[in-house]
């Protein structure tokens, strides 16, 4: 419907050329074809052509693009035209009586074109005004909702934030955990709703690059230690972006706590690439490696990594480990 009503030359070229001369300049260039086809027609049937035929599609046409008033100009000119210059030829004398009731009937034919393509016209006009409000109003609601989504996070977030500055030990760790993985949701949402009329999917780029800006703050790397991070720039579907999200914050966070052990230099590194039928995810780091044995046992450290492979799973992803005495590099591959 929107496409088709972008076919009205009124709407188009209004205000910068008046309706009434669009109409005019329509109505006329219709009439113009007709008469030249007919024309040109006329050479080979050599005069035996209907004179009235083309007529009634120019007609047709000038009122889909130009309303009502371009196919009555359409037809008063192709159809005088006809009447007054091929008719008397064809039938000798323009005032038999056959020839005014053959002209009652075309005008007849003609009120029923113009009028049948007028209310196609409104008709599509209505609906697609019906169909703009409905947007409207939807996007109105999606605001309203991202607004109300946007005070939860923060309130959420806040209440984790108080509760870890008024912990210690590994409960202040496992507040300030969970209060990343809330953030890392909340930046999924934003880049999602960040404006009217966008698409059900997050910006990579963007995205990772304000997660890991804000993931260097809240694990405080300074000096030494560093996180890098870098993306393609490629859209990812909402879901997808937040498991994405997750495991980056969850690889990123354990990083940060036992892959340098104790040492005051290191980078950690993030990457998002697109690949043929899909995407993959690096996070690396430069530490001592994972230890042959187990891991030792802790609330934060076991919880993330159950919640690794849980995350990826949601993502659609498969992840991947490689660890020696240059660092470790976790990569997850995700089909599109």
């Amino acid at each position: 419907m929107q496409r088709f009503r972008q076919l009205d030359l009124t709407t188009r070229f209004a205000p910068r050329i008046p309706r009434i001369v669009t109409q005019c300049a329509v109505g006329l260039v219709s009439a113009v074809l007709a008469i030249l086809l007919y024309s040109a027609l006329d050479r080979i049937t050599v005069g035996k052509g209907a004179p009235f035929a083309l007529c009634f599609p120019m007609m047709l046409l000038a009122t889909l693009l130009a309303r009502w008033p371009a196919g009555a100009i359409s037809a008063l000119l192709g159809i005088g035209y006809a009447w007054t210059v091929t008719v008397p030829g064809m039938l000798g004398v323009r005032d038999d009586a056959t020839a005014w009731v053959t002209l009652i009937f075309i005008l007849l034919a003609v009120v029923l074109t113009i009028a049948t393509a007028e209310l196609f016209c409104r008709a599509v006009e209505r609906a697609t005004r019906e169909r703009e409000q409905q947007i409207a109003d939807r996007d109105l609601l999606l605001q309203e909702i991202d607004h109300r989504m946007k005070n939860n996070f923060a309130i959420v977030a806040s209440i984790l934030d108080i509760q870890r500055r008024r912990a210690d030990g590994e409960a202040a760790d496992a507040l300030g955990t969970a209060l990343a993985r809330v953030e890392s949701i909340a930046r999924a949402h934003r880049h999602l709703y960040r404006g009217v009329g966008q698409s059900d999917a997050v910006q990579m780029r963007a995205y990772l690059g304000d997660l890991c800006a804000a993931l260097a703050d809240a694990l405080l790397l300074r000096g030494g230690i560093t996180l890098a991070c870098s993306s393609d720039e490629v859209d990812v579907p909402r879901d997808r972006a937040v498991s994405i999200g997750l495991v980056v914050n969850e690889l990123v966070t354990n990083a940060a706590k036992h892959a340098f052990g104790g040492r005051a230099g290191g980078r950690i590194t993030v990457g998002f690439r697109q690949r043929p039928g899909g995407w993959t995810l690096l996070v690396s780091d430069d530490g001592v490696g994972m230890p042959a044995a187990a891991a030792p046992a802790g609330l934060d450290h076991g919880l993330g990594s159950r919640l690794i492979p849980a995350f990826a799973r949601q993502a659609g992803g498969t992840l991947t480990t490689e660890s020696g005495r240059e660092g470790t590099t976790v990569t997850m591959d995700l089909p599109a």
